[in-house]
Formats: structure tokens, C-alpha cells, sequence
């Protein structure tokens, strides 16, 4: 099975078939790969497992030496996630895990947790945007009475690969080309398919990456997955699988892909400014906070491997129970000490949770660790007021070190120690009924470089993904695609991921080649012939979310001479809605209304584009719309908003700039004099039936 999983090899005589199988001969010292110290590497697609599925074992130098050399790479900014928003807030349970778990956060119904939570990009540095198309960290810190809990997830369930040993390769084919230090905060280039391209396990995640989860309006609207697979314990030690999961209550949004674009350069931090300012006003965003569980026996019943991180369990084969929520409440007081400094590690575990032998997230224990030494430059960062334990007191006998912050007292810094005895301090002991305790699970395995059999379909979830989606949104998905390999100059690596997508759909590969205007080449030759899974509909994102004003912003672009009392109906409708309303005017001293009375402006029109509201209206004077025919701002405030599928209300005095824009009416093109409630009922959603008319899909 080692041999069909998508390897790629620096072998001179290796050739690489077409489902990325691997033909492998003897390498000339020259050109093969090694270790730091020129140690010839046989395998290094794998890291080495006590068996097949067992877990990562610590012996396996060169799996430490890849990892540890990547977490080094970047002092002191992450490398990946480096741009984050976060904030503060509480967890509270709704429901027990008793039956499951010993972990009081998951027992005690009531009780409130304080957390902090980051969000961030993956792939641009600190100093890129917000918007780019991405994935998005979700880590949660939880300060609970056992130590802290460290959530470390993303807005999307699955990962690019199954091995952690990989995942220096991954970042570096993601990151800027290595030769020319760019595109920033993009996957758009060379590299980063033809690494895809080369593993085909990467397939399911490149579907979810190309999809409108990538481009979210919100951070308060992604959704939250621990990714990889964890276990909890009961009392008795008994194991069961857990997969955990952040859901929006303002639920799951996303913006036009021309649109993300656009914002990047109209408000880089749009995505910040947003958490923000929400939590500021008191706006507080809210996540339900859900479980799927599984015994060994219902996990070796499902047609996949959950110990492989780029599947997920379909809601509708393991339904998802909601036990809590996380409510965010507080911005940091300091970015620096707090959202910079804060230090998330998968290790970081409560009695009770316990990991699974993924062997991406076995490579994760080691990662997180090792790369917080080499960000914050000394091993006493748990002592760092936003990392320190703050349910329960930390003490152990570990001493010194580079910026130590506490004096210890007494002799005694080994264990064990009779001191106390003698009257003397003898320090903490372990707690063998309390303690955190790992799942007693049999490893007595061959010691092996291999990837699961198990883990070798690599299509039949991305073909539920894409399958699964609405016709507006697999729309989305192949002309995400046509737009990033149009930026791949090389024809080979367009080719192989054409082929790797008739695995998925013909329909899609298809599409995507016809956007490319290149004939489609036959389907990859697969490790497993994909399978034909029953639908989720639970993956979609369009006709989900709620249809509510709550969450959402309207620009209201007046002149002078404009009509007070239109603009205060419609304020007041979309703030009774717990919508926020803008003003937006030629200047930023605000604009004289037709009652003489001066109305303030939150943002001048040059500075204040539509793509940073989700709807808008046009409240304009006669005279005030004569001059903005004459104002390219003007035209694009009102076409970006139209052409984004947003809501346009509009005073009959502003109907020549929407002619000019080319602005034709339909359901959310409203007349405000005549039905303002027509209006706040468009702007509670974008206007889909639109979007064929207003631009060309794939």
C-alpha cells in the first residue's frame, strides 16, 4: 500500500504513474534524499508506526528532524496561522459527558469556563489580509479546573494529508515559491498543485479549499472542527471516539469570490475589524459547541477510516450532538501579549480527552511544542499571563530555564524525594486516581514506514463533498478551480489535477477544463476505485444559514438634500433586526438632509466601497445624484452591490445612477418609497437567482 498512496520521490529513476504511484530503483547518492547529517532516507512519505494504524513512535529521528527543522524556519512570527483576531470569553456546558468522559468541563452542566479563542489564515504572513481564499485556524484555549485544554482546529474537517511527515512539504508548496517570495496569502501558483497534484489524498481538502468555506464573510460566521479524531475516557478507562465541532448561531457565510478580492484592498483587516467591532458594541458572537461519538466497533463498521484526517463522518451517519456553547466577550486588551503571544498545543489535555493514533495528529504533539520554543524563546512560555493555567494551580518540579519568572522555594527539585519527612517542603506528587491517564490501547505491532490500507481511497469523500453541494455552489467549486490553475504556467501539473478531478466528477473535471479551454485528459488511475457515498446535505452552506439582519452590516450612501426620514426607517429597521447601519457620504463631515438637520458620516464615499456591507441603500437628492453620476465611486458602490448579489434599496431620486450602473431590477432591487419591508427581507441574504445574470460560472 506504500507504494500507491501519491508518493513522489526525488529519485532520478523513479517515475511517478498517473494515480501517483510510485516505481521505485536504487537512487544515486547524488540526488538521493537524506537526513541533516547524510543519512540516505528510504521512506518519506511515511512516518514510522507501531503497525499500519498504530501510533507515531518517538524513535523515529527522521520524522523529529523534518519537523523540527520546519517549526525553526520563522523566528519570532508563526509560520503558518500567523495572522490571527482573537478574543475572550466562557464555555459553558448544557450537557453531561458523564457517561463517556471524566473530564469535569465536559460533566459539570452549568459550569463556565473561561476561554480565549484565535482565528486566523493559514498561508500569509502576519502583514497580509484577511480575505484571501484560505483556510481558517479555529484554536480554542479552555482555562479549565484540570489545566488548560487546547482545541487546535481549522473551519474545515479535513486536512490536506494523511501523515504529519508531510506536512513541511505541504506548507512550503503553499507558501511563496521559494525563488521569488511570492504570491503572498495564495494558492494560485506552480507549487502548490503540483504538490496536490502529486497526492491524491489532498483531493477531498482541495474541494472544501475551492468551495465558499475558503472566502467567509465572517468570523463570527465560519464554523469550527477539532480536525483530527480524539478519545474520551470514562471512570474505568473506557474508550470512545470523539469528533468535536464549533457551529456559527449566526451560522455559516461566505462572500463572492470578486468580492473577497475587493475587500482585500478596500479594508485589509476586514475580517478583524469585524470581530472587533462587534464584541466592542456588545454584539457578542456565539458558537453551539457539538460532539460526534463513536465506539470502536461503530467506527470499524463505517466504509472509512477515522483515523485518516482527510475524511470526516457524515452528519447523517453519526449525527452531531450539541453539549454547550462559547460566547465571546472581551477584545484583548493587549495584541501582543495576548493574540501573539498566546501558545496553543495539542498536548495540552484535560484528564479524561485523549488522543488517537492519527498520524497526523501524533506528528502534531511533537510540532505545536518544539515550534512555541522556537517562537517564544525559552521553555517557561506556559508562564506567560495569557498561557498560564488560570482553573487550577500548575506545579511541578521543573526548574530554571531561559526567563524564569518564579522563585521556587526548598531543596527539593526531583521526585521522588523523602524531605518532607524531615519537615521540609517536598514538593508535588503525582496523583494516580486524578491524573491524566491514556487510553490503555494494544500496540504490539512490527515497526513499519507504511500507510494504512485503510487510508487509500482518496475520492470517494471528495466526490460526497462536491456531490453534496448546492448547484450554486458546485458552480463556485469549479470555477474556483478554473481561476487558480489559469495562474499554473505549468502544463504538466494543470493536467494531473485535471486528471486527479475525474476521479471526483466527470462532470467537474469537465467544467473545469472547459474553462481552461483544454480538452479533458482520462481520470488518474486511482489506489481505490472510488465509491458512490449517500449525500450530506449537512455540507452545504446557501439556504442554511439564517435569514436575519442580526450579524449583518447596511451602507447607506446619502447626499445632501437626502430624505431624513428614510434613512431613519431604514436604520431603525435593520438595528431592531440587531443589524449595524453605516452612513456613507461624499464627504467624511457627513451631508445637510432636506429638513436642514446634519447627519454624520461613518465613511467617506472614496474610502467606503460596498463590498464591506451586505446590503445597501441609495438615499439620495436630486441634485446629490447628478453629481454622482460624475464619480466612478459612486457607479461602483452601486454595481459591486448589485454584481455581489446584495440587496440595493434605492430613493427615486437615485434611480439615474442606477441606470448608469446598469442596474436592472429584480426581487432585491427595492424602491424604497414604496416597501421598505421589502428591502430589509432582501438584505437578510444574497439575492442567488442573480449571480447567472451578473457573471459567467464554470
Amino acid at each position: 500500500m506504500a507504494t500507491s498512496n501519491g508518493r513522489a520521490s526525488n529519485d532520478t529513476t523513479s517515475r511517478l504513474g498517473s494515480g501517483g504511484e510510485l516505481h521505485q530503483s536504487s537512487s544515486a547518492p547524488e540526488t538521493r534524499i537524506t537526513t541533516n547529517h547524510g543519512v540516505p532516507i528510504s521512506d518519506n512519505q511515511n512516518s514510522l508506526k507501531g503497525g499500519q494504524r498504530g501510533p507515531t513512535l518517538l524513535e523515529d529521528f527522521v520524522l523529529r528532524e523534518k519537523i523540527q527543522h520546519f517549526d525553526h524556519e520563522r523566528i519570532p512570527e508563526r509560520i503558518v496561522h500567523a495572522r490571527g483576531s482573537a478574543a475572550h470569553g466562557f464555555f459553558e456546558l448544557t450537557e453531561s459527558l458523564a457517561e463517556f468522559s471524566r473530564a469535569k468541563i465536559l460533566i459539570e452542566v452549568g459550569a463556565k469556563t473561561e476561554v480565549f479563542t484565535r482565528f486566523s489564515t493559514v498561508a500569509g504572513g502576519a502583514g497580509s489580509v484577511d480575505t484571501p481564499r484560505d483556510v481558517r485556524g479555529f484554536a480554542v484555549k479552555f482555562y479549565t479546573k484540570e489545566g488548560n485544554w487546547d482545541l487546535v482546529g481549522n473551519n474545515i474537517p479535513v486536512f490536506f494529508i494523511q501523515d504529519a511527515i508531510k506536512f513541511p512539504d505541504l506548507i512550503h508548496a503553499v507558501k511563496m515559491e521559494a525563488d521569488r517570495g511570492y504570491p503572498q496569502a495564495a494558492s494560485a501558483h506552480d507549487t502548490f498543485w503540483d504538490f496536490v497534484g502529486l497526492m491524491p489524498e489532498s483531493t477531498h481538502m482541495v474541494m472544501w479549499a475551492m468551495s465558499d468555506r475558503a472566502i467567509p464573510r465572517s468570523l463570527r460566521m465560519i464554523e469550527g472542527f477539532g480536525v483530527n479524531t480524539f478519545r474520551l475516557l470514562d471512570d474505568e478507562g473506557r474508550p470512545t471516539f470523539v469528533k468535536f465541532h464549533w457551529r456559527p448561531k449566526l451560522g455559516t457565510q461566505s462572500t463572492c469570490w470578486d468580492e473577497a478580492v475587493k475587500i482585500a484592498g478596500a479594508d485589509p483587516d476586514y475580517h478583524r475589524r469585524d470581530l472587533y467591532e462587534a464584541i466592542d458594541k456588545g454584539d457578542f458572537p456565539e458558537w453551539e459547541f457539538g460532539v460526534q461519538l463513536l465506539s470502536q466497533e461503530e467506527a470499524d463498521a463505517l466504509p472509512f477510516d477515522i483515523l485518516d484526517a482527510t475524511k470526516l463522518i457524515p452528519e447523517e451517519l453519526v449525527p452531531i450532538r450539541v453539549i454547550g456553547r462559547m460566547v465571546l466577550n472581551r477584545n484583548p486588551d493587549n495584541f501582543f501579549a495576548e493574540t501573539e503571544q498566546v501558545a496553543f498545543l495539542p498536548t495540552n489535555l484535560p484528564p479524561g480527552i485523549d488522543v488517537s493514533e492519527d498520524p497526523l495528529l501524533q506528528g502534531r504533539l511533537f510540532s505545536y511544542q518544539d515550534t512555541q520554543l522556537s517562537r517564544l524563546g525559552t521553555v517557561n512560555f506556559h508562564q506567560l499571563p495569557i498561557n498560564k493555567a488560570k482553573g487550577c494551580p500548575f506545579q511541578n518540579l521543573q526548574r530554571d530555564g531561559h526567563m524564569q519568572t518564579q522563585v521556587f522555594k526548598g531543596r527539593a527539585n526531583y521526585e521522588p524525594n523523602s524531605l518532607s519527612e524531615s519537615g521540609e517542603e517536598g514538593g508535588p506528587r503525582e496523583d494516580p486516581v486524578g491524573g491524566f491517564r491514556t487510553a490503555a490501547v494494544p500496540v504490539e505491532e512490527h515497526k513499519v514506514r507504511l500507510r494504512a490500507e485503510s487510508f487509500a481511497d482518496h475520492y470517494s469523500q471528495a466526490r460526497l463533498f462536491f456531490r453534496s453541494q448546492s448547484e450554486i455552489e458546485q458552480a463556485h467549486i469549479a470555477s474556483a478551480l478554473v481561476f487558480e490553475l489559469s495562474k499554473v504556467t505549468l502544463e504538466h501539473v494543470r493536467n494531473r489535477v485535471l486528471a486527479n478531478l475525474g476521479n471526483v466528477d466527470a462532470d467537474l473535471a469537465k467544467r473545469v477544463a472547459e474553462g481552461l479551454n483544454v480538452p479533458p485528459p482520462k481520470p488518474s488511475k486511482a489506489a481505490l476505485t472510488p465509491q458512490n457515498m449517500d449525500l450530506s446535505p449537512a455540507l452545504r452552506i446557501v439556504g442554511k444559514y439564517p435569514e436575519t439582519l442580526k450579524g449583518r452590516a447596511v451602507g447607506i450612501l446619502v447626499t445632501d438634500g437626502a430624505d431624513g426620514a428614510t434613512v431613519d426607517v431604514v436604520r431603525k429597521g435593520v438595528e431592531a433586526e440587531g443589524g449595524t447601519v453605516k452612513i456613507v457620504a461624499p464627504k467624511i463631515g457627513g451631508v445637510t438632509l432636506k429638513n436642514g438637520k446634519i447627519l454624520k458620516a461613518d465613511g467617506q464615499l472614496a474610502g467606503t466601497p460596498s463590498v464591506i456591507f451586505d446590503a445597501v441603500a441609495l438615499v439620495l437628492s436630486q441634485e446629490g445624484c447628478a453629481h454622482l453620476l460624475k464619480e466612478g465611486a459612486a457607479l461602483a458602490f452601486a454595481m459591486d452591490a448589485f454584481g455581489h448579489l446584495k440587496a440595493v434599496g434605492f430613493t427615486g431620486d437615485a434611480k439615474p445612477l442606477l441606470d448608469k450602473a446598469g442596474i436592472v431590477a429584480d426581487a432585491g432591487v427595492v424602491d424604497l418609497a414604496l416597501n421598505t419591508a421589502d428591502f430589509l427581507a432582501a438584505a437578510r441574504t444574497r439575492q442567488w437567482d442573480r449571480e447567472r445574470s451578473v457573471r459567467s460560472l464554470a
